[in-house]
């Protein structure tokens, strides 16, 4: 892996992460045309999303930091008998929230990983995943403007919004556009979607991260890539705040179908020269 593949990688990962278009799918497709080996690109890809955490960490540093303490006071509340008191404690439901959404995402994962993985062999898959992110992204924008926030969503709104994160495991369905597009289908402000959005991602990719780095092998060739997975991973850190900083201002002005637009371009690109 060298330097400079590293930052191209780099730089992918961060913008696509948290842009609606699949991060997953991006990588492939570089991998793909670089002609990168599959091996070094998995964990070098595991080591990438630590740098887009970063990204999330920096982002909403204040919001995970209120959420942590207020699970400290969860915690004292439960132990003291006062109960869960969701309904005094805005930041404290939010934190429920995000864990129901984390649920179904993790069953999926453990369950379907293996089988979603297989479909990187091809870019068919890929190019499919992407034209479906695409469908779901323009439909979403059909939806009447959302009022609900961490107050008023329900948990089956926090279950759906899991699902379809889950679902992007699949290739080239983009892991923000889904749980965005859930929230917006389930009514939720549009400030607030995006927010929940990139919270969510925190257990996600933190989640992703820990699995994949007990894996005595990848460790190995982390070892022998460490100069451009840190390289990358700065890259992907930066590139990701730049994302999240550009995602809000779409979502809160602009309209989401100017990516439905660029990924059907790119999954069409892809299945055809895939064919041929």
């Amino acid at each position: 892996m060298s330097y400079i593949q590293a930052i191209i990688l780099g730089l992918v990962q961060g913008l696509t992460e948290f842009l609606p278009v699949s991060s997953s799918g991006h990588l492939a497709i570089v991998q793909y045309f670089f002609d990168i080996e599959g091996d070094s690109v998995v964990i070098f890809t595991v080591m990438l999303h630590a740098g887009t955490l970063v990204s999330v960490i920096f982002m909403y540093w204040r919001d995970l930091w209120d959420l942590f303490v207020e699970l400290l006071m969860t915690i004292g509340d439960l132990v003291t008998g006062r109960g869960l008191r969701l309904a005094d404690r805005p930041i404290r439901r939010l934190g429920v929230m995000l864990v129901i959404a984390s649920i179904p995402t993790g069953i999926i994962g453990i369950l379907f990983n293996d089988i979603f993985e297989s479909m990187y062999s091809t870019l068919i898959p890929i190019g499919i995943g992407l034209i479906i992110t695409g469908c779901m992204l323009w439909f979403s924008e059909r939806k009447r403007m959302g009022y609900k926030d961490e107050t008023t969503m329900s948990y089956s709104n926090a279950l759906v919004i899991g699902l379809l994160q889950g679902l992007a495991i699949c290739p080239g369905i983009s892991r923000s556009g889904s749980t965005l597009v859930g929230g917006l289908s389930c009514k939720l402000d549009r400030d607030f979607a995006v927010r929940f959005a990139f919270l969510l991602s925190f257990p996600a990719i933190l989640g992703s991260l820990i699995f994949e780095m007990s894996d005595e092998a990848m460790m190995s060739i982390l070892m022998g890539n460490l100069g451009p997975v840190l390289v990358g991973g700065v890259v992907a850190a930066v590139s990701g705040v730049f994302a999240i900083k550009t995602m809000i201002r779409i979502v809160r002005k602009s309209s989401l179908r100017l990516f439905s637009i660029y990924v059907w371009i790119i999954g069409i690109f892809v299945i055809i020269i895939t064919v041929l």
